[in-house]
């Protein structure tokens, strides 16, 4: 049976869902649901970085920053970002916090991003361990090399993303 997603009111930031649709509906008509991501960080700030696998129904084979995935019919954002953060990076016993949100639309995904961030202390946390559905292949990256990389237009790294990426540096920076 196909996955149920929640669809949410499109440019909505308060989060109120407005229906029901299955996986597939949700991607092939585009439909405004919600997603979470989560950026992994260690105590020294690197930022975990993979590759999805080359099977992802989106952006299939790119880099990405952010474990995450679609809100379920019923389930809470905070919940689908514990559980993204448990099934693609096996990571569980992370302090997991909401940064931002915003609405995101390309013309593949049209979503309500619920940003987070984790910080992973290799003592506290479980260790890494990829998915092998959804992750190729992971490392740590400094900040700085991370955001020299994305300069590059050509690097593949998924659009939202980038986007997502932006807006947490933008956050992050006026949080100190």
């Amino acid at each position: 049976m196909d996955e149920l997603v929640a669809l949410y009111a499109s440019g909505d930031l308060a989060g109120r869902v407005s229906g029901v649709a299955t996986r597939h509906e949700v991607r092939s008509a585009n439909l405004p649901h919600a997603a979470t991501a989560v950026l992994l960080r260690d105590t020294s700030g690197r930022i975990y970085v993979h590759r999805r696998t080359t099977t992802k129904d989106l952006y299939p084979g790119l880099h990405d920053a952010f474990a995450g995935g679609v809100v379920g019919a019923g389930e809470d954002p905070f919940d689908t970002a514990a559980r993204e953060l448990r099934e693609e990076l096996s990571v569980t016993g992370c302090d997991l916090r909401e940064c931002l949100r915003y609405w995101y639309h390309d013309e593949h995904a049209s979503y309500l991003a619920y940003v987070f961030d984790a910080t992973y202390d290799a003592e506290r946390c479980t260790p890494v361990v990829h998915q092998p559905e959804e992750v190729a292949e992971g490392w740590w990256m400094d900040q700085e090399e991370l955001v020299a990389r994305l300069a590059d237009p050509t690097w593949p790294f998924v659009p939202d993303g980038r986007e997502s990426l932006r807006r947490y540096f933008e956050w992050a920076g006026g949080q100190g």
